[in-house]
């Protein structure tokens, strides 16, 4: 891939060893840039790695054109008179030292809150649990990857004592005899992972893909189940029953391995699977073919991702699926797992190192007294001085509608449009007294910034990540950083020094904070103390746990027991639940949301590739021809889309492969495309997720005919 952009000096040419920013998988490439009197180009390699064996997808190979465009923020910006203005490092820290002060002095500690994103490296992660705990003092921090894996990690840790992506390694993937993608649309979100699921296939793999849509997904499946959106626990349940009345249970597994089976199997019995049949839209049929593949196979494992889980019964939707896995005894042996499949580029390791509400580094917890004693000595503070939990991501913008968080720094992130309700989120952030936003664009979110701090990008950024199996990647990243943008990290540090607490923040590398990370991780469930720079470089990744530099991982885990006391996992029945917000007459249709494959996230960097924003440079909204003919809507046309919270408008795209009582809008827009401004802010009870992929709408035409 090439691009000319105008010219710079000196001429030459430079190699840029780093990784893809974007999804889970973590690709490894090199940006080569060419310089003549006339010109600059960049190629893209795609570097050989166990994760993606070489491969690259669209939005790896044009990543480098967000990180060089015109667009980026390259000096500190305050907002005066409501237009944005350059001004010195010096002066924006003054102002954030004095503001900050201020309203500490004024209201209390928690008065400012933190709120940092899932593409963070680790280090950065850290640091800002460390930042907002120890230089801020404050118990209110959490991040996007709440609305990303929190259901699939509280489930994790519940059934198995540990929450890491894969249970095993993603060369294990051919080996399976039979694969559940639930909610998962590798296809388009980690299309560098599909080559696997083709093996697979090749090597006699029967293929289940529960999805309401058609995607590129589905197009490999044996059987695709087109389930209705917020009911996939129940579609679980109902495979579960099958497996238990044809008898297709390792009894032997259960036995030794697990706990809780006897309140399932009552639990089963109960069931109805006509019923389910009628809560799910599939056919008993159906069920019965999935559950039976799944459970005669002799290796089988199973995926689940944002479909499943961003329901407001996302955490039991999840645990459902991991019956299945337990009942089978598909566990802890080479073609036989689960995964949580990742959708932010550190998705897993953003959440183990403490910019969570509720936890420390090494995935320890904050209201655990021994957890905060370890902690604190390796921080060098007294335990007591350690705020306490803090609330989820959506719930810190209700507290900022609510005026209890008067002020906000955030890193990372985009709230206005990843936020449920995004029309009460950005009435909440123009409430506040002073809200600082580092980040490379003036985001949606950034344009309400009272003050925006320019940060390096990936290219320029070094620092781990932790992939979708667990494995922990070092990005190599030796691009000069333009301008005055300064890495994430070191705008911590120079903030927290302003605060007078600079003795705990003397970090000059990269490195450097990661070796603390190491040691505050030690004895953890995430445990990287075994893990080095020197040894990432040579290993090119290394599995967690790690506890020891001798340690040697396969990256399978559960192969003799769980992470819980005694060993066993634990099994737990789970209840057929409706949709959190039913369809009616004034709101006839399902919403679900989801990703495109151009596009990632918010859109804040990808809508800056001009590659990538000329294949799907507006959002569009997926429905079948007979739906849409009801209501009077034309293929290609515009529509508002609404819900009980707001309005967008985005244009129709005939799908005839969709359930007709569902429509698709993915979630990479905003401003009035923002899909997120009529999704459901109804939180899961256990993970606090919001209930993105089902709420009811209303869709009508802006030029009726």
């Amino acid at each position: 891939m090439e691009s000319n952009v105008k010219a710079l000096e000196p001429q030459g040419t430079s190699v840029f060893d780093t990784q893809c920013p974007f999804c889970s998988v973590q690709c490894k490439m090199q940006v080569v840039e060419e310089r003549n009197r006339a010109q600059v180009s960049y190629t893209v390699i795609p570097k050989p790695n166990a994760a993606s064996e070489g491969r690259l997808c669209i939005k790896g190979m044009n990543a480098y054109q967000h990180a060089l465009t015109a667009e980026r923020i390259l000096h500190p910006m305050a907002k005066v008179d409501g237009q944005f203005v350059q001004i010195s490092w010096e002066e924006a820290y003054r102002r954030i030292i004095h503001k900050f002060t201020e309203l500490r002095n004024r209201y209390s500690y928690d008065s400012i809150g933190v709120y940092g994103g899932g593409s963070l490296t680790n280090e950065t992660a850290y640091l800002l649990g460390k930042f907002a705990r120890v230089a801020l003092q404050t118990k209110y921090i959490d991040y996007n990857g709440r609305f990303c894996m929190s259901a699939a990690a509280s489930a994790g840790n519940k059934t198995f004592g540990m929450d890491r992506g894969l249970t095993n390694p993603l060369s294990d993937i051919p080996l399976a005899k039979c694969i559940i993608l639930a909610g998962t649309n590798i296809a388009e979100c980690q299309p560098t992972l599909m080559p696997y699921f083709t093996r697979a296939k090749e090597n006699g793999a029967y293929v289940i893909v529960i999805d309401p849509r058609e995607t590129g997904t589905t197009a490999i499946a044996d059987l695709h189940l087109k389930v209705m959106p917020g009911m996939d626990a129940a579609l679980a349940n109902g495979l579960q029953k099958v497996l238990l009345e044809e008898g297709l249970l390792d009894k032997e597994f259960l036995s030794d391995r697990t706990a809780g089976f006897e309140k399932l199997k009552s639990h089963l019995q109960q069931l109805d699977l006509n019923e389910i049949a009628e809560l799910t839209g599939v056919s008993v049929e159906d069920i019965r073919k999935a559950a039976i593949a799944y459970g005669k196979a002799a290796t089988g494992m199973v995926f689940t991702a944002r479909g499943v889980e961003q329901q407001t019964d996302g955490y039991m939707a999840v645990r459902s699926f991991l019956n299945l896995v337990l009942m089978t005894g598909k566990i802890g042996k080479p073609g036989s797992g689960y995964g949580a499949v990742t959708g932010q580029g550190n998705g897993q390791g953003g959440r183990e190192h403490g910019q969570k509400a509720d936890q420390l580094p090494g995935y320890r917890m904050i209201d655990n007294p021994e957890h905060r004693a370890y902690v604190a000595g390796v921080w060098g503070i007294d335990p007591s001085t350690l705020p306490g939990k803090g609330v989820s991501a959506y719930e810190m913008m209700e507290k900022v509608h609510a005026e209890e968080i008067r002020a906000l720094i955030i890193m990372g992130s985009n709230p206005i449009v990843s936020n449920p309700n995004a029309n009460f989120v950005e009435e909440g952030l123009k409430k506040l007294d002073y809200l600082v936003v580092a980040d490379m664009f003036l985001s949606e979110t950034a344009q309400l910034a009272d003050l925006i701090l320019p940060v390096s990008a990936y290219i320029e950024n070094e620092g781990t990540l932790t992939n979708m199996e667990g494995r922990v990647l070092l990005r190599e990243a030796n691009r000069p950083v333009p301008g005055e943008a300064k890495h994430d990290w070191q705008i911590l540090c120079d903030i927290a020094e302003g605060l007078g607490k600079g003795e705990y923040f003397g970090f000059r590398s990269a490195e450097s904070i990661f070796n603390e990370l190491r040691l505050a991780s030690k004895g953890g469930i995430a445990d990287y103390y075994g893990i080095t720079y020197d040894r990432l470089r040579e290993e090119e990744g290394v599995y967690w746990p790690c506890p020891s530099a001798a340690h040697k991982s396969t990256g399978r885990i559960f192969e003799a027991e769980f992470a819980h006391p005694g060993g066993k996992a634990e099994i737990v029945s789970v209840d057929n639940h409706l949709p959190d917000e039913p369809t009616d007459e004034q709101y006839p249709l399902i919403l679900t949301t989801g990703r495109a494959l151009t596009h990632y996230l918010t859109g804040v960097q990808t809508r800056r590739s001009h590659s990538l924003a000329a294949r799907d440079f507006e959002s569009y909204m997926e429905i079948h021809p007979r739906t849409a003919r009801k209501q009077g809507i034309k293929d290609a046309s515009l529509v508002r889309l609404q819900s009980r919270r707001g309005d967008i408008v985005v244009r129709s795209r005939y799908r005839a492969d969709i359930r007709e009582d569902t429509v698709f809008v993915p979630m990479h827009w905003g401003d009035i495309q923002n899909v997120n401004k009529i999704t459901n802010p109804a939180l899961d009870p256990t993970c606090r997720m919001p209930g993105f992929k089902s709420c009811a709408v209303n869709v009508v035409s802006l030029f009726p005919q």
